[in-house]
């Protein structure tokens, strides 16, 4: 699941997150944790422009911090970033960070990366916002130089050029996952080619056979082989019957007849599944999650 509080978007921000804090982030991670959530995700953004802050708001929480400072407070659960835009970044500075944070944490590690959408982070740092695409291909070849096995990583391409560079720590993982985010067809071809999994923006439940038999038609015909995770965002949940408005999308209703709707990810070629809860505080959260782990999880 996607954390909450870290990132505080309109659309799908709960208003009791506007007073949450790192008690709450703390909260939730280890609910998750004793609940056999796989994986807690963060986002990542620069900064956000006035013209989209009034529906983006301006927090967003620093993955790496984040999900290193909830890496000491969980034992089990693995820690996505949701998506990194590393073209942010050169991919050294991008490694040094993710490196030590599955260092410390264990080998939890996924990182997932993007290629990002807002304009104005990109003019503000110096990077090319039309060539993002191009950036994040190249950025894909280097990280996996950079965090494999190698204390001095080598990569030679047309935008980073790096030898003779010691990092340590290393990653505890022979081999991070790096899951691609993005629902573009130049995203789903980015996430055949160079990634270990894929990670939807948004897709509808009907629109998902078409681009998982897209991404292995893609692998098949490039030849490329090897473990491959398909991912999908669910629509919205209860567990059980809502005695307030959750919405029209949120699915509802008792373990079995929730089990029963997600299963149809499985149906489709899905591997795993992130999931988000309607709450109006943290403690509803935690319950309804503690409720998914304990009743809705054993029937998928």
């Amino acid at each position: 699941m996607q954390l909450p509080v870290q990132s505080q978007t309109t659309l799908y921000a709960e208003p009791w997150e506007a007073g949450a804090g790192p008690d709450d982030l703390l909260a939730v991670a280890r609910a998750a944790d004793r609940s056999g959530f796989a994986y807690l995700a963060s986002c990542d953004h620069v900064g956000i422009p006035r013209r989209l802050a009034a529906a983006m708001s301006t927090v967003w929480y620093d993955p790496v911090a984040t999900l290193a400072f909830l890496a000491a407070a969980t034992e089990r659960i693995r820690l996505l970033s949701h998506v990194a835009v590393v073209g942010l970044r050169h991919p050294l500075l991008t490694a040094k960070q993710y490196a030590t944070l599955d260092h410390l944490s264990g080998g939890r590690l996924i990182l997932g990366v993007g290629a990002g959408h807002v304009q104005e982070e990109f003019q503000a740092l110096g990077v090319d916002f039309r060539q993002r695409g191009a950036v994040l291909d190249e950025c894909l070849d280097a990280l996996r130089a950079a965090l494999g096995p190698d204390e001095f990583p080598e990569h030679h391409g047309k935008l980073y050029d790096f030898e003779g560079l010691g990092q340590r720590p290393r990653p505890v993982q022979e081999r991070v996952p790096l899951w691609v985010g993005g629902s573009s067809p130049a995203a789903v071809r980015r996430a055949a080619l160079k990634g270990d999994g894929w990670l939807p923006q948004g897709d509808p439940r009907d629109r998902l056979p078409e681009q998982i038999a897209r991404i292995g038609e893609l692998r098949d015909r490039a030849g490329v082989h090897g473990g491959f995770t398909v991912g999908a965002v669910t629509e919205p949940l209860y567990v059980g019957t809502p005695r307030w408005d959750v919405g029209r999308r949120t699915l509802t209703g008792g373990p079995q007849e929730l089990a029963e709707s997600l299963r149809a990810y499985r149906a489709m070629g899905v591997h795993q599944i992130q999931v988000r809860f309607r709450s109006r505080s943290r403690s509803e959260l935690t319950d309804q999650m503690a409720a998914f782990g304990a009743e809705v999880a054993p029937h998928l």
